[in-house]
């Protein structure tokens, strides 16, 4: 069996530099080492099971250590659990619940046993069949949260279908914004594979070390490259080559403002945990820099023409849900998969994205899509950040209110002026009904705005 460590191994174990840290760097010599270290010292632990393939769920802060730990799983056998490090002792819990994982690893008790009241709510040998390297939760552990299952070819074939735009080889080196627990399969697991380096760095402290280490690859959210344009001494990167948007729709704002500061087009890429990165705007950056761009070349991309959701296709799905069980036979129609995502695309090809089916406001039977409405605020010059959310209405149904916080709270924008602007650029029944200002925005841990 394939195995994607031994894979990134094979290709990297040299003196060259596999990441940089705060404390130094470690090279591809030292991680391999490293890595088969502690890869040994699991599998000889009392807590390691001696068949089958446990689940470890990694409960660990990100750094380089988290990386070392990450790969040891994999490489010796285990299937990762990434555990947020927000999460709550309750939610941690219940995400070991819903994956029946059989071992905890952190930084206090390093390996335990995890005890279960009841049996996994899943096939283990359907499970073990398809060789799974990670289970991810996209939308949080309780709900209608499904484990997303990727078996170690599935990992290596996204890491080299997205590669075909990114791009990155041995020479890059990649600043790192991101969470590991939130982000590792199509970045850290991509980077390394590519023989590129990481550059870990403090989120509060990017600029200096981005200068300081000739940084060629800034990869991360509208919300990590808004916090980067708004530094002081925000200026153009010598080395920087590719600078790219994913997690949620980008701003046009956001776009304007690092074209402007680091002169280079902010480019957006559609990266979904079920399929890797489908669609990338190479080409239209410049003249169309809230576009999603085009299917890359081993995708394919559609839009059902009822209800306006964008369908995907291409090397790398996910192999299953874990809870409740579906193959991925089973979900994938024709090798096609819903998205969720509702989008547009122009006589050129290009994607937009307009929302989330499960985000929609059904406004008297019309749609509102809130990132739309959001979109609209956030170019009011007084408006720093925005959130609109469907409430209900007892003419309409349902109708859209606003969260606003202002960019001076001492002197917010009036009611009366933000509908003046909404209505300039929105039809009667997108404009909030209601404006509500804060001070912040509750925020995921990758920079979308929780609804």
């Amino acid at each position: 069996m394939m195995n994607i460590v031994s894979a990134i191994f094979d290709r990297n174990s040299d003196d060259a530099t596999a990441i940089i840290h705060g404390g130094g760097a470690i090279s591809y010599r030292e991680l391999h080492d490293r890595v088969c270290r502690l890869s040994s010292a699991l599998q000889r632990h009392g807590c390691w099971p001696q068949s089958g393939i446990p689940r470890v769920a990694l409960s660990f802060p990100s750094g380089p250590d988290y990386v070392v730990r990450a790969l040891a799983i994999l490489h010796a056998g285990g299937c990762f659990l990434p555990v947020p490090e927000e999460f709550t002792p309750y939610e941690r819990d219940q995400l070991m619940a819903i994956t029946s994982a059989d071992l905890l690893m952190t930084g206090e008790s390093e390996l335990t046993n995890v005890q279960h009241e009841v049996p996994p709510g899943f096939s283990v040998d359907e499970l073990e069949a398809i060789h799974p390297a990670f289970i991810r939760f996209s939308s949080g552990t309780t709900g209608r949260a499904k484990g997303i299952v990727l078996s170690h070819r599935a990992l290596l074939e996204r890491i080299t279908a997205a590669n075909q735009v990114l791009r990155i080889g041995r020479g890059d080196r990649v600043l790192w914004m991101l969470p590991m627990a939130h982000h590792f399969a199509v970045s850290i697991v991509l980077y390394l594979y590519h023989g590129a380096t990481t550059v870990l760095v403090p989120v509060d402290n990017l600029l200096k070390p981005a200068r300081d280490h000739g940084v060629t690859v800034i990869y991360g959210s509208p919300y990590h490259f808004a916090m980067l344009a708004a530094e002081p001494d925000a200026a153009p990167l010598p080395d920087l080559r590719l600078a790219v948007s994913t997690a949620f729709a980008l701003p046009e704002s956001t776009a304007q403002l690092v074209r402007l500061k680091f002169g280079l087009p902010l480019q957006q890429a559609l990266g979904i945990i079920e399929a890797g990165l489908p669609l990338f705007n190479g080409d239209s950056a410049e003249s169309k820099p809230c576009s999603i761009g085009k299917p890359i070349p081993s995708f394919q991309a559609k839009i059902d023409q009822d209800t306006g959701e964008l369908f995907v296709k291409g090397p790398g799905m996910l192999d299953a849900y874990l809870s409740p069980w579906q193959s991925r036979d089973s979900l994938l129609q024709n090798g096609w998969l819903e998205t969720g995502d509702i989008a547009e695309r122009d006589a050129d090809g290009c994607y937009f994205l307009r929302g989330r089916m499960h985000t929609v406001i059904n406004v008297g039977g019309l749609k509102c899509f809130p990132e739309e409405v959001e979109g609209v605020l956030l170019q009011h010059p007084s408006v720093r950040a925005a959130r609109v959310l469907g409430r209900e209405h007892p003419g309409l149904g349902a109708a859209p209110m606003a969260e606003i916080v202002p960019r001076d709270p001492s002197q917010p924008p009036s009611v009366v002026d933000l509908r003046r602007h909404c209505q300039r650029q929105l039809a009667a029944y997108k404009i909030p009904f209601t404006y509500q200002f804060v001070s912040t925005l509750p925020l995921t841990s990758s920079g979308k705005i929780l609804r």
